[in-house]
């Protein structure tokens, strides 16, 4: 075996070994609440951190630590932490690096959901979100005050299809002393592991690509391990003496792995998002074949759009696999394998033949989600970032005309065919 694994070796042993009491190969469920202690000093050790331990399933579990040095070896971090949904994870992201009347900024081209979250939700802890253009590397840097404390974008953007220019947004957010967050859910660390490319935490909601078959919720937070933490005082969780652990500072005790410390003993402890050990399993034994689906979910994907591109009902088609695709250079710097399976495209008729369109698809599922080994579909305007305003759904994507494709890993003649049996009826 090489010294390096390779990245599909990694996506079915990193984190795993025989259970040392039964000898199981696959990793068990641990379905219980707590764990005993050895004995009274062994507690302390635990509560106080002088010691790594199960305590509590709310706070860690084994079945959910074996997914998360999956997950942290697949993206290149140091650590990571598993919790309830990709929310959950942004959630726990922000309460660590926030205080009240701090901002951040946030490409505008992002899942619907996340820019409610930032806009709406975040706003009874008084965060502040200011938005950048990721096609105007300048709108991140003039949107930055003395205020800032990150930078947040998606590697590839849902719905839009995207691919944003990490390293250029990086730069900009550590000459500020930024760290730059990526959500990297659409690509996956197959298709594009942002820490290479200067990300310092990266979000996933499991949920999608990672479980892979639309059964598990899931989030998770990877720690890079390089920013430094004790540059300034803009982070106090990390760089000042936190009182619920006798002044201990995380930075300072953890290192390179003190941001997920701190998400997972000052975030998850105390807001309570934990993953469920049976969902945690679920979504281990998906990852397993996450390089298999995400190549299959590419190669259909391309397909697809290129089918839809000549089309005489669709005005357009954004998907960066297409050459002559306005983001298909920076695919080829970011996700060299394949664009993944999301894509949007234009109808000629709007709103209206949006609507007819999905309610005509057969083999396609109707239904808020991605990343599933079926293909589904749905209409952004009229469901997922209904809540947005009309110019609200545009920047981010999703206007009128705007349908959404997850496409599946069926044979891909029967999803042209579903296709083509749809536009006929619009």
């Amino acid at each position: 075996m090489t010294t390096t694994p390779g990245f599909e070796t990694l996506a079915i042993h990193a984190g795993a070994q025989p259970d040392p009491s039964t000898g199981a190969r696959t990793t068990p469920i641990y379905q219980t609440t707590s764990f005993v202690f050895d004995n009274v000093d062994h507690a302390a050790a635990l509560f106080g951190l002088q010691q790594f331990g199960n305590i509590y399933t709310r706070i860690m579990n084994p079945t959910q630590a074996v997914l998360e040095e999956r997950v942290a070896a697949l993206e290149g971090g140091t650590a990571a932490l598993a919790v309830a949904s990709g929310h959950a994870a942004q959630l726990l992201v922000f309460q660590t690096l926030m205080q009240p009347g701090d901002e951040f900024v946030a490409s505008r081209r992002l899942y619907g959901g996340s820019i409610n979250q930032f806009t709406n939700a975040f706003k009874s802890f008084d965060w502040r979100v200011k938005w950048g253009d990721p096609d105007d590397l300048q709108s991140f840097e003039a949107a930055i005050t003395d205020k800032t404390r990150a930078i947040f974008i998606e590697s590839i953007a849902n719905p839009g299809g995207i691919v944003c220019d990490i390293a250029g947004i990086a730069e900009i957010a550590h000459r500020h002393g930024l760290p730059l967050i990526v959500d990297n859910t659409m690509a996956s660390p197959y298709l594009c592991r942002p820490i290479e490319h200067g990300a310092d935490i990266v979000v996933h909601s499991l949920t999608k690509f990672m479980g892979g078959h639309g059964n598990s919720m899931g989030g998770a937070i990877v720690d890079a391990g390089t920013f430094d933490w004790s540059a300034t005082d803009h982070y106090p969780m990390l760089s000042a003496p936190r009182p619920e652990y006798n002044g201990v500072v995380l930075h300072e005790t953890f290192g390179n792995f003190a941001f997920a410390i701190a998400c997972r003993v000052l975030g998850l402890r105390d807001l309570g998002p934990a993953i469920s050990p049976f969902n945690a399993f679920m979504i281990l034994t998906g990852i397993e074949t996450l390089p298999l689906r995400m190549q299959r979910h590419c190669d259909n994907a391309l397909k697809v759009a290129d089918y839809l591109k000549g089309h005489d009902k669709v005005g357009w088609v954004s998907y960066a696999g297409l050459p002559g695709d306005r983001y298909h250079q920076a695919m080829q710097t970011y996700a060299p394998k394949g664009a993944g399976a999301v894509l949007t495209f234009g109808l000629k008729d709007g709103y209206d033949a949006g609507v007819t369109f999905v309610e005509a698809l057969e083999l396609f599922s109707h239904l808020a989600n991605i990343g599933d080994t079926r293909s589904l579909v749905i209409h952004p305007a009229s469901t997922t970032h209904k809540q947005l305003t009309d110019a609200q759904k545009v920047a981010a994507g999703a206007g009128p005309d705007v349908v959404r494709l997850s496409v599946g890993i069926e044979n891909v003649a029967d999803i042209i065919a579903d296709l083509d049996q749809a536009l006929a009826k619009v």
